[in-house]
């Protein structure tokens, strides 16, 4: 095994994610690269984890090894399901990394808390520099260890074999990605694409909860729509958002005033759980963001319609238009200060088809005003457009632009934002669809295509890619 093969970025120390009851256990946790990664064990080189039979185990994995076995072998890395500053370990067909009954398992994400807890997992240092132990995100005095080869949840030991048992090197994929997408490693949604100052910037729905009940937001940025940075939570209902603390759906940001507002729909875990739609403020696109007003821009039942899904178009005036709504199109031009409107100003723009995620952008003189057809949890999630005159309308529907390719095993593609490269008339459309090859309507995940116009200015039919 050469040193190409270790995780020469198993980065630095950071504070626990918890507290491990034995008071000999590390005290700084490991933060760990997210993607496509495999791990092999420390005190047996040459044995990765891998799934057998749902399974987990350590097995050999030489460079001669089975195409399958290196896919076993091989885990991305993603934002832990149970809570963002741990991790969870997704396979390539999709299940996750879980323990049931102290047993690892690999098992189909169900989305409820107890199967987010059990597929999440802390990081700490393991036994040998460079390597990492996996605490239990809900049994934090258990970790990951090898008995006889298979992979158990055990209490933790302070000792040398117990260490060396548990301990991991996070190492380069036998399987490496191939694919374009997904653009960001995990389960989101709800895409809201920007640039700001030259840098693209990624806000999405944080996925892969039963009824869609995350709790919070965040940040990504990159330089080229290829490699991009996870720069964490930027909000979170529960601590920072006083009228809401579930339902952190579709966010959307717009710059104005030398800050950022962050327009986001909410709901309530228990009592009144009808969404509303808020704003927070930041000096800063990655956060943190708080609550500008203390309640709800637009309140639930203020309009009819769900009050999800905002989205902000700057005109070249510099006027900003709000958007939302789902089997309702509704548009308000804000006032300055971005936090307010005058209701008497509200228009009802719902085309034929509409469903929710509205989105609107000028292009040589035209107003595009897009929108999702049916439900998310629909293979036939789609995209449709209209074209205008003004951010107002009147809108003529052009038809639907992104749906689903079967052939690619490509489900349910919509709820997208649009941006420009730079200083070009080049355009690529964010997305969300199932997750490939194992998702639903609640196990999606994030994609960035290129866009293309007629002479005419209409939309080309965009390919959805993997």
């Amino acid at each position: 095994m050469t040193v190409s093969r270790w995780a020469a970025g198993t980065a630095a120390l950071v504070l626990a994610c918890f507290d491990l009851v034995t008071t000999a256990a590390p005290a700084f946790a490991a933060t760990l690269p997210t993607g496509a990664r495999s791990l092999e064990s420390v005190n047996y080189p040459g044995r990765y984890v891998r799934h057998a039979a749902a399974l987990g185990r350590i097995d050999p994995v030489p460079s001669s090894a089975a195409t399958q076995t290196k896919l076993d072998a091989t885990f991305t890395i993603v934002n832990g399901l149970a809570a963002p500053s741990c991790y969870s370990f997704q396979t390539k067909d999709g299940r996750f990394l879980r323990h049931r009954d102290w047993r690892l398992r690999v098992d189909a994400n169900t989305g409820d808390a107890t199967f987010g807890a059990d597929a999440t997992f802390c990081a700490v240092d393991g036994s040998v520099a460079g390597s990492t132990s996996l605490t239990s995100y809900n049994y934090p005095n258990r970790r990951i260890r090898h008995r006889d080869f298979e992979l158990w949840l055990d209490p933790y030991q302070d000792t040398a074999t117990f260490r060396g048992d548990s301990s991991f090197r996070i190492a380069v994929p036998w399987a490496p990605k191939t694919n374009r997408n997904p653009v960001i490693p995990g389960l989101f949604a709800d895409p809201h694409i920007t640039v700001i100052n030259g840098r693209y910037y990624l806000y999405p729905t944080t996925d892969g909860y039963a009824n869609w009940r995350g709790t919070y937001y965040k940040a990504f940025s990159s330089a080229d729509l290829v490699t991009w940075t996870d720069h964490g939570v930027v909000l979170d209902h529960g601590p920072d958002v006083s009228w809401a603390d579930d339902s952190a759906w579709a966010p959307a940001v717009a710059a104005a005033n030398g800050r950022y507002y962050l327009y986001f729909s909410g709901g309530a875990a228990t009592g009144n759980t009808a969404k509303q739609l808020g704003v927070a403020v930041s000096d800063s696109p990655t956060g943190p963001f708080r609550d500008a007003l203390g309640r709800p821009l637009i309140a639930a039942g203020q309009y009819s319609g769900q009050a999800i899904d905002p989205m902000v178009f700057t005109d070249d005036d510099g006027r900003s238009y709000l958007y939302w709504g789902q089997g309702a199109a509704r548009v308000v031009p804000l006032n300055g200060d971005m936090t307010s409107f005058n209701p008497a100003q509200v228009r009802t723009i719902t085309p034929s088809g509409y469903n929710e995620a509205p989105f609107v952008f000028k292009r040589g003189g035209i107003y595009y005003f897009m929108w999702s057809e049916n439900d998310t949890r629909s293979e036939d999630y789609r995209v449709a457009y209209a074209t205008g005159s003004s951010p107002l309308g009147p809108w003529t529907k052009r038809g639907v632009v992104l749906q689903k390719w079967l052939e690619a095993g490509i489900k349910g593609t919509g709820h997208h934002s649009v941006v420009r490269m730079p200083g070009t008339d080049t355009w690529y459309i964010a997305y969300h669809r199932f997750a490939v090859p194992a998702g639903n309507g609640t196990n999606r995940e994030v994609a960035v295509d290129r866009m293309e116009f007629a002479a005419d200015g209409t939309i080309r039919p965009i390919v959805p890619t993997l």
